[in-house]
């Protein structure tokens, strides 16, 4: 597979300002969050990739064979991929914090790669994560700041998985904050203000 360019929507930022970075779900496209972000960190650089696997047609950063059954050997090259991009990303903007939000696919790409790369992203906004593995102890976690939100009623992101994922994360020594609604995989208000409010502390 080849690292040929991700089509993105971008925003330019002040210089030296943060980059933030968002990854939509699947069927998303670059500009389901890209719009929001340009309110989260007043001056950033906003940069929002668009998936490149096709699923019935749907957008998504890694294929997988069933709902929850990832093709984990795809999504290890997507990872490494993705991680290039942003530390790409990174020099380009000159930015020296990096923060990012994911929805769904867009969570789960990016949780792949903080458990790679742990010192890529600072600060991670993850919205509906599924990780349906159980992670490697992985200490390079420990200090950044992960905001996860969720539905206690999700049907494609199971709430015992997604404490699951918070645990593991509190085990690395990671700032973990939990939002949840009674709800299933939409995203609310409650999550929308969760996510304004862990940005604004950036």
């Amino acid at each position: 597979m080849t690292d040929a360019p991700y089509v993105f929507a971008e925003t330019r930022g002040q210089a030296g300002a943060p980059l933030l970075l968002t990854f939509h779900g699947t069927g998303g496209t670059e500009h389901q969050f890209h719009g929001f972000a340009e309110r989260l960190i007043p001056g950033a650089h906003i940069v929002s990739p668009r998936g490149d696997v096709l699923e019935g047609g749907m957008s998504r950063y890694f294929r997988r064979t069933g709902e929850g059954v990832y093709d984990m050997v795809d999504l290890a090259r997507r990872r490494d991929r993705m991680a290039r991009f942003i530390a790409a990303q990174k020099a380009r903007t000159g930015a020296g914090q990096i923060a990012a939000l994911g929805y769904s696919n867009g969570a789960n790409i990016l949780m792949a790669v903080a458990l790679e790369y742990p010192d890529l992203v600072d600060r991670m906004a993850l919205m509906h994560p599924l990780i349906p593995w159980s992670p490697e102890a992985q200490p390079g976690l420990a200090g950044r700041h992960i905001l996860i939100t969720a539905g206690q009623r999700d049907p494609i992101c199971p709430a015992p998985l997604t404490q699951e994922l918070a645990e593991y994360l509190i085990a690395q020594g990671a700032h973990v904050q939990m939002e949840w609604h009674a709800g299933g995989h939409e995203i609310t208000q409650g999550e929308v203000q969760a996510v304004t409010d862990f940005m604004a502390a950036a």
